[in-house]
């Protein structure tokens, strides 16, 4: 059962008639390329476009200064969320095409305006910063932005249409290691040297790479190594980045990592301080086919045909909310198979007509699954029981203690 035609239709109208202005907001947002955490004119330019359809749109809320809030309809009934993301990233621009999710998002809540008192149910319009480099989704959940929410759905621009998107869970490590300087020529016994624990780690993480699963990533920068040759480096740190595409397999890669710095720092006889998930973890994405095929229908309605299910590749905070309460990220092509996302080149597209078309494209296959969740309670009903099968409501604060200890636990010698 899909929504009725009628407001189906009008929804669908609306939006094209708001077209305009939604790709006007895209661009604008693509110009500023605000990077996370500083989105300021970006969150303002959605506020200042929700307002001047009669609705207040909060700024500022659930812990995030550049967050977004807006709501329609009667919170009594059913709730989803429709999901914005605006930040760039920094010497790129919109190379993940930011700009036209909050566009799309936008679009999606505006467009239901019309009919949405009509449901018995409630949209929800979030803006979610900071998700290159700040995990802003997580930050909001734990602020309570999705308490009693029932379904949160986003889009986002990529290189192929694409319902059932994958993404790999994704946790960071900042590993010091502290040694004893001494002069590396004159009294070399003396020392312990912390660049040759960073190195070992390094080299241990190499060989890791052999015994890890092929969906898994371990990858990383040696950031501090000494400051002069001839004195043996007291401190140097590394940080790496650990990625898995399920829960359980994240988690005990986090382990492995942690047993190699742990005895990077033992056989070199340092100090290890290891500082774990000081940006909030991305969780991998739990999809939700009921919600997806729906949206895949709206998308098919739109000329676009998705393609088959793909490897995860990147990663992104709309998997923490996934595993809250069922969520989708589906993807809308902006650009070529080729050209690939986080690059200049995909940015450019994200400014172009094609941003533009995913733009308006998006919108209304975003309000129409939004449509038809409020209006039809057995793709609810499917939606929730697919969720609990897969695990139900997971208490991510609890799931993610830094392992070997709290974050700054000191290990080795």
């Amino acid at each position: 059962m899909t929504a009725p035609e009628t407001p189906a239709r009008r929804v669908t109208e609306r939006i094209e008639r708001l077209a305009p202005q939604l790709t006007e907001l895209s661009r604008m947002i693509h110009g500023l390329a605000e990077p996370g955490f500083a989105e300021h004119r970006s969150v303002a330019a959605i506020a200042e476009l929700v307002t001047a359809h009669g609705l207040e749109a909060r700024v500022g809320v659930h812990g995030m200064e550049t967050s977004l809030e807006a709501c329609a309809g009667d919170p009594a009934g059913p709730r989803i969320a429709i999901l914005a993301e605006y930040d760039a990233l920094p010497g790129i621009g919109h190379g993940c095409g930011h700009n036209v999710i909050a566009a799309a998002a936008t679009g999606a809540f505006l467009g239901l305006l019309d009919v949405v008192g009509e449901t018995g149910g409630s949209v929800v319009l979030l803006g979610t910063p900071a998700e290159e480099n700040g995990s802003g989704k997580e930050i909001m959940a734990r602020a309570g932005a999705f308490a009693g929410i029932d379904a949160a759905i986003m889009l986002h621009p990529a290189n192929c249409d694409d319902i059932h998107f994958a993404a790999l869970g994704l946790r960071s490590v900042e590993a010091a290691f502290h040694g004893i300087p001494a002069h590396a020529s004159a009294r070399p016994e003396a020392g312990r040297n912390a660049l040759d624990a960073v190195v070992a780690a390094y080299q241990g993480v190499a060989a890791l790479r052999q015994h890890m699963p092929r969906t898994d990533r371990v990858h990383g920068v040696i950031t501090e190594g000494g400051e002069a040759a001839n004195v043996v480096p007291a401190r140097a740190s590394l940080r790496l980045l650990i990625r898995s595409p399920q829960l359980d397999s994240l988690l005990a890669l986090s382990e492995r990592v942690q047993r190699i710095l742990a005895g990077a720092a033992l056989i070199t006889e340092t100090r290890l301080d290891a500082v774990w998930d000081r940006i909030q973890p991305c969780l991998p994405v739990r999809g939700n086919d009921a919600l997806s095929t729906r949206f895949g229908v709206h998308m098919a309605g739109r000329g676009r045909t998705p393609v088959a299910p793909r490897s995860p590749q990147g990663s992104t905070d709309l998997g923490n909310i996934s595993l809250r309460l069922p969520a989708i990220h589906p993807t809308l092509a902006i650009a070529p198979p080729e050209v690939a996302l986080h690059t200049v080149a995909f940015a450019g597209y994200a400014g172009s007509e094609r941003g533009d078309r995913a733009v308006v494209d998006g919108a209304v296959a975003l309000a129409l699954t939004a449509l038809d969740f409020l209006t039809d309670a057995e793709l609810r009903e499917r939606g929730r029981l697919e969720f609990e099968a897969a695990g139900g409501v997971v208490d991510v604060p609890a799931l993610l203690t830094p392992p070997g200890g709290q974050p700054g636990t000191s290990e080795g010698s």
